[in-house]
C-alpha cells in the first residue's frame, strides 16, 4: 500500500499532466526561459490557512530551484491583505505552478475554515467533529489533512483502516449480530489485530442487539433525534465510543453534542465547502 507522501506525489504528477499537457504555450510564447521574478500569495478573505506544506511540494516537484519564503504557516487565522509566502525563481515556473497551487490551497483553506467553525461550535463539550469519505476523488489525503488543520478529527482514511458496518452491510449480512460476528471472524482469520469495528444502528432494537453482541469499538447512531441520542448514550453508558451521523446541520450540531456523544460526523466539511479567496501575484 502506498504511503501518504507517495499518494500526494502521484496526485501532483497527474495534476501537472492534465494542466500542462505538452506545454504551457501561453507562457512559452512570451516569457524568456531565463527570466527571473517573484510572486506572493495574497490572502483576500478571512479564514484558516491550510495547504502551505503541500504548496511547497508543488514548487519543489516542478522546479527545485524555486525559493520559497514562508511568513504564515498552516493553521493560522488569516485576514485580507496577509501575505502567506513569497516565491522567487524562473517566471515560467511561477506561472505554470500558480493554478495548481491555488486550487489546492483555496480548497484546503476552505475546508479548514469550515472545520474550525464547527469545532468552535462544540467548544466546552467532549464531542469532536469528524470528517467522512465524502471527499473529492484523488484529493482525500489533502482534504482530510485540512480537516485536522482546522481542528477536526479524521474518521477512517478509506476502506482499509477500519471496519464500519453500515446499514447495507448489516442488511446483506442478515442482521446486526451476523454482521458483527462475521467482522470479528474476519479480523481473526486475516490477522488484522487492532483493527477497530464500528456498527451503524438505525433504532433502539438494533442498538440493543449491538450491545448484547459486543465485539465492537464504536456505535454510530444514524438519524437519531437529539432526544433519542441522549437516551441512546445513557443506554451505552460508556461501554463503547458513540458517534452521531445523518442530517446533522451546523444549527443542530451543539444540540447533538450536548447529548454526550463522542463524535459527530459531518460530510459537509469536505463535500460542499467554498474555497478561501486568495491570489498569486507578481511583487
Amino acid at each position: 500500500m502506498k504511503t501518504k507522501d507517495e499518494l500526494i506525489d502521484d496526485l501532483l504528477t497527474l495534476a501537472f499532466a492534465e494542466d500542462i499537457g505538452d506545454g504551457d504555450h501561453t507562457t512559452l510564447c512570451c516569457i524568456p526561459d531565463d527570466e527571473i521574478g517573484r510572486q506572493h500569495l495574497l490572502i483576500k478573505e478571512e479564514g484558516i490557512l491550510a495547504g502551505v506544506d503541500i504548496a511547497l511540494k508543488v514548487f519543489q516537484k516542478f522546479d527545485p530551484t524555486l525559493r520559497v519564503t514562508v511568513y504564515i504557516n498552516d493553521g493560522a487565522h488569516v485576514r485580507p491583505g496577509d501575505i502567506a509566502f513569497v516565491v522567487e525563481g524562473r517566471v515560467r515556473s511561477l506561472l505554470q505552478t500558480e493554478r495548481l497551487m491555488l486550487n489546492i490551497m483555496q480548497r484546503m483553506s476552505g475546508i479548514a475554515t469550515m472545520t474550525a467553525k464547527y469545532a468552535a461550535e462544540l467548544k466546552g463539550l467532549k464531542t469532536k467533529v469528524l470528517d467522512t469519505r465524502k471527499t473529492t476523488p484523488g484529493l482525500r489525503m489533502l482534504e482530510k489533512e485540512a480537516v485536522k488543520i482546522g481542528g477536526g478529527v479524521n474518521h477512517r482514511i478509506g476502506l482499509f483502516d477500519m471496519i464500519l458496518l453500515k446499514d447495507n452491510h448489516v442488511d446483506f449480512a442478515g442482521g446486526i449480530r451476523q454482521a458483527i460476528t462475521k467482522a470479528n471472524d474476519y479480523i481473526k482469520q486475516n490477522h488484522k489485530d487492532g483493527m477497530k469495528i464500528e456498527i451503524e444502528v438505525r433504532n433502539f432494537d438494533e442498538l440493543n442487539q449491538a450491545i448484547e453482541t459486543g465485539g465492537i469499538d464504536r456505535i454510530m447512531l444514524d438519524n437519531f433525534t437529539p432526544a433519542d441520542t441522549r437516551k441512546a448514550v445513557e443506554i451505552i453508558a460508556g461501554r463503547y465510543e458513540t458517534e452521531s451521523s445523518g442530517g446533522i446541520t451546523f444549527d443542530t450540531l451543539r444540540q447533538y453534542g450536548e447529548c454526550g456523544v463522542d463524535y459527530i460526523s459531518v460530510g459537509a466539511l469536505t463535500h460542499s465547502v467554498k474555497g478561501l479567496d486568495m491570489s498569486f501575484k507578481a511583487c
